[in-house]
Formats: C-alpha cells, structure tokens, sequence
C-alpha cells in the first residue's frame, strides 16, 4: 500500500486509497459481496444506501413493495455490522451510504462502528417517501437539517462524506462551505449534466475531499474531473469490473508518468485554486488577478504565502528562471527553456517537478481555507 500511497498521496479515513476510483452506493445493489468482486480495482467503496430509523425503514419498504430495490431488514446495526465484517478482508475504504430521518439516528450508528467506516449522509434520494422521511434531497432544500446531521457525526470522532446532488440546492458552492464548516471531509457530488465547471466551483469554495460522479466512466472523462478539481472519480451503474479495471490501469500509468495525477490546469486555461501552484509573480494583467480577488487575497498575501510554501523545498531556488525562483514556474506540459535548463541543472525530473508542484498546492490551498477560516471566526 505504500506503493499506491506514493503514487498518489491520497488518505480517506486515515487509510490510503490505493487508487482513486470508488464505488457509489446503489439502494439493493452495492453491498459487500458487489465490492469484492470489484476490490483489485478501487480504492474506496460506498455500500448502501441504508435506512437507519423508523421513518427511513418505512420509506425503504413502501420503495420495495412499488418495485424498487432496497436493501429491506429490522435490525439495521445488524445489518451493517454484518457487511462491514465481510470487507475487512480487503484494502477498500468502506464507507456506508446512510439515510436517517434525525440527527440522533446517524450518531447511534456512528458510535455502533466508530472510526471503521466513512459514514456518508445520503443528500441524494431523490424518491419522494425517503424526502418525507427527512431525507435524500429533503437536505439539499433544507440545509440547516444537513448541517445538524454533520454535527452529531462530528461529535462522535467519525470521518463524514455528505452525498449530493448538483443542482438540487439553490447555490451548491454555499453549500459546499456550510457543510465543510460543520466539519465535514467529504463531499461526493453527482453532477447531474453540470460537467467540470461545477467541479471547480466546489473545489474552490472548500478543501473537503471531493469525489466527482455520473458518467464519468472513461479516462478521458475521469482526467477532466481531476484536472478540475475532483480527488477521486466515482462510478455506480457502470462499475462492472472490467470498465473498472481499465480505469484503474490507465489512472495508474498517468500518474506514475505524470508525478501528480490530478494535477489542475493552470490558472489561465480554466483552472481551480491549486493552479496557483502555476502562477507567476502577479506583475501583468492576467487572469490571476481577478482569482485573488475573489478568494480574498491580496497581491502581497499572495506573494508571501507562495514563497513561505516553497520555502526549503527543490522549488526554492531556480535563478536561471523567470523569477529566480521555480515556485513562480509553469505547468511541466507548458514549454519554458529557462524552466527546463534549471531542472536539468538540478537534477529533477519532469515527474519530481510535478510532485514538488502537488506539495506547494496544498500548502498554498491550506493556507487560503485557514485564512478564510480564521477571518469567518472573527466575524462570527
């Protein structure tokens, strides 16, 4: 595991994720025996949904009887602890997709399995018993149910993913942060038709984990979410295992060729806030400019957090470059002479550069979500 922790950097629940592709639950569908089979080629897996209380339990059986499939049963702890003993045999994270009509109901469960699981809260449902139940996208139109729920799981010391909708809410980027400042890690996000705009726009209103689906089921497709901003890439109805597979090959030999395998475009060409890791010093009319602006940060803020990022590290110096420094250089895929000289001349490699990059763009992107942290605590 350390092989695909170097390959990718990539933590959930304090476990590596040995490659970033995961299994979206499926009501009736995905539970431990559907990931097994698929294990060898994700490294994180999302089964359910469960329904975890009275009103919840109700919805799930009027759903079965109507032709629906759902997992059905009396005992949901039982249930679940019955799935999530059959997963430890193998090296997925697990996180189980829970829909619970009160906040109560999520932190029973969470104190049933603790720190063993991810526990997803189920913002997506959209069939109408499970949203009178309290549930599904009765959260999205709600938020300040969703936000309580995070809480309870919270206070129990679990790692929470929130499943949602794009869409659905009236402004998905507020709700991103709302429930990243309830203390959420996770946020997995159906895109519905929005594509890797919304991506973006979610990844530069939190630092949440962020788990891009619907339809992304090529490289091609997957590649366009990470460079957007996604961490990992989920897949449902067509999660057999030879689309997994491919996925999972072709993932792997991008990063191991790249050095960062959701490195984002730059800045200039459509890019999230980690393309700042791109960014030169801010001395020309660019689109820069215009980025710092809306996050909240000044010229000079940006400039001293940019060099106290790359302080000490392979990027710290570069005098043959532009601005003396490589931390101010481009994209590896962008042509610069001076950049590429300075590289040979000390011994880095295109793929160490990019690595050094990935390292700089989360100090810096840390430093950003701190930052606003702080100014919100204060204005609070």
């Amino acid at each position: 595991m350390m092989e695909a922790y170097d390959r990718f950097e990539l933590l959930i629940n304090d476990r590596v994720v040995r490659t970033p592709i995961a299994i979206a639950s499926m009501a009736g569908i995905v539970d431990a025996a559907y990931v097994l089979e698929r294990a060898a080629h994700v490294g994180a897996a999302f089964i359910g949904g469960y329904s975890i209380d009275g009103p919840t339990l109700d919805a799930s059986r009027q759903m079965a009887e109507e032709g629906r499939k759902e997992f059905v049963y009396d005992d949901p702890v039982k249930a679940l602890s019955r799935e999530i003993d059959a997963l430890k045999q193998s090296d997925v994270v697990t996180g189980i997709n829970l829909r619970g009509s009160t906040p109560a109901a999520y932190a029973e469960i969470a104190r049933a399995f603790e720190d063993r699981v991810v526990y997803e809260i189920d913002a997506h449902c959209r069939q109408q018993p499970m949203i009178e139940a309290g549930c599904g996208e009765h959260l999205l139109r709600h938020p300040g149910d969703l936000v309580a729920i995070v809480r309870a799981l919270k206070a129990e010391g679990v790692t929470v993913s929130v499943k949602m909708r794009a869409g659905v809410a009236g402004n998905d980027a507020g709700l991103a942060r709302a429930v990243w400042k309830a203390g959420a890690d996770i946020l997995h996000v159906d895109l519905m038709d929005f594509g890797h705009n919304k991506v973006r726009q979610i990844k530069n209103a939190s630092p949440m984990t962020l788990i891009a689906n619907n339809s992304i089921i090529t490289f091609e497709r997957a590649m366009d979410a990470f460079s957007h901003g996604a961490d990992l890439v989920s897949l449902a109805r067509k999660s057999d295992p030879w689309t997994l597979a491919g996925l999972d090959a072709a993932i792997t030999r991008s990063a191991e060729e790249g050095g960062w395998y959701n490195a984002p475009k730059q800045i200039c060409r459509g890019g999230d806030i980690r393309g700042l890791a791109f960014c030169c010093m801010p001395v020309k009319t660019c689109p820069l400019l215009p980025t710092l602006e809306k996050i909240g940060l000044s010229r000079n803020e940006y400039l001293k957090l940019k060099q106290e990022a790359a302080k000490g590290t392979a990027l710290d110096d570069g005098k043959s470059t532009c601005f003396g420094s490589l931390a101010w250089c481009c994209k590896i895929s962008s042509p610069c002479m001076f950049r590429n000289m300075t590289l040979e001349n000390k011994g880095l490699s295109a793929r160490e550069y990019m690595r050094c990059k990935h390292h700089l763009s989360d100090k810096i992107v840390q430093g950003i979500f701190d930052a606003q942290e702080s100014t919100d605590d204060e204005s609070s």
